[in-house]
């Protein structure tokens, strides 16, 4: 049976990897892992993901002569913790994973960012595998080597740049996801189009429902945005330029996430990416960088897909706009104490905006929240 699979390549020298993205690569993990040489694999999963797809990972790795142990996390972002790193920096050694063999990701972004950070720490660097099971995972985290936790001062703020070794983005998987995080992850799809591919974001706007209902337009959703995100961590591994641009809408969105103290029951990462996105075009219109209109049209599509737009639309609030300013102020991003946002000049054209006074940043938020309690 022929490789129906998109291959996209991440050529970074000596940390070159491939992303594979299609319907049924779990089922092919075990002969794609074993050739990468290792031995023994140790899979670390929360306990939702594990009681679906652990079962099968394990007998596919297994099938191809691999030594395997099994790692269970409890699902949701509180997961990403310091306990939780011990936890699986402690399984993983129990397994006696050398750093010849594998720590493989089978999970969302919690459990990817976790699992990674600790193949990067556990004997000074192990490999590890990506298997990303939810959307956002498979277009954005699975995707170039951030790995890491949250601290009590904000979100991401303790980690390591370690690239996989592998990602399997297995869009079967998706099928059995929740429409929330279905939605959720779509918002960093329709972030890509918004950075720099207005042609994109116009292909999002035409087949966003295939893209929720399966059909070949997922793969290509998830294809596109691997691309997108590959060719930005080739040029910029470690941040140092525009890989900032990937944070477009997240200055925003995770002072939201800090505010509702990463309680999933309230916000995801995905959603609060979106209003992010919809303030990041409103903040440049209300700049004068952006047309009006683009800053509606982002909007609209957000909300067509079922995203989050506004302030109000958080459940049991956001605070206070100096809440909001607190919260932006432990953004990785912010250099001398001043905030650096990615804004724009209009659809498909995203730019870093380092130094953005605190004064303007205000007056946006101030007219967010009336509008919000109006």
């Amino acid at each position: 049976m022929p490789d129906a699979s998109i291959t996209i390549p991440v050529p970074l020298g000596d940390w070159a990897y491939d992303i594979l993205v299609g319907r049924g690569l779990v089922g092919e993990a075990g002969r794609r892992i074993a050739a990468l040489g290792a031995r023994a694999a140790a899979i670390v999963t929360d306990e939702n993901v594990g009681r679906l797809y652990a079962e099968a990972l394990e007998a596919s790795l297994r099938q191809h002569g691999l030594r395997t142990a099994i790692v269970t996390v409890a699902p949701g972002e509180a997961t990403k913790s310091y306990a939780s790193l011990e936890q699986v920096c402690d399984a993983v050694l129990a397994a006696k994973i050398e750093r010849g063999d594998l720590v493989v990701a089978l999970g969302g972004g919690v459990v990817g960012d976790l699992a990674g950070f600790a193949a990067a720490v556990v004997r000074r660097g192990v490999r590890f595998v990506q298997v990303p099971t939810t959307l956002l995972s498979q277009v954005d985290s699975s995707v170039g080597g951030k790995t890491g936790i949250n601290s009590r001062h904000g979100k991401n703020l303790v980690g390591a740049f370690h690239q996989p070794s592998l990602v399997l983005a297995d869009t079967a998987l998706l099928d059995t996801l929740p429409l929330r995080e279905m939605r959720a992850g779509y918002a960093e799809v329709v972030k890509y189009g918004l950075i720099d591919d207005a042609a994109f974001f116009a292909w999002c706007e035409a087949n966003w429902q295939g893209v929720f209902a399966g059909g070949p337009e997922r793969d290509e959703a998830v294809a596109q945005s691997c691309r997108a995100k590959a060719a930005v961590v080739v040029r910029d591994e470690r941040e140092d330029g525009d890989r900032a641009l990937l944070n477009l809408g997240h200055t925003f969105g995770h002072a939201l996430e800090r505010i509702t103290r990463y309680d999933s029951g309230r916000l995801v990462h995905g959603e609060g990416v979106a209003i992010g996105l919809a303030q990041a075009f409103r903040f440049s219109a209300a700049l004068g960088l952006c047309p009006v209109a683009d800053a509606e049209r982002v909007e609209a599509h957000l909300a067509a897909a079922g995203l989050p737009t506004r302030l109000n639309q958080v459940p049991g609030g956001y605070g206070t706009v100096d809440d909001l300013l607190d919260a932006m102020a432990q953004d990785k991003k912010v250099k001398g104490g001043a905030l650096t946002f990615i804004l724009a000049r209009g659809i498909g054209q995203s730019f870093i905006a380092p130094g953005i006074g605190i004064d303007k940043v205000r007056a946006f938020l101030t007219s967010e929240s009336s509008a919000a309690r109006s």
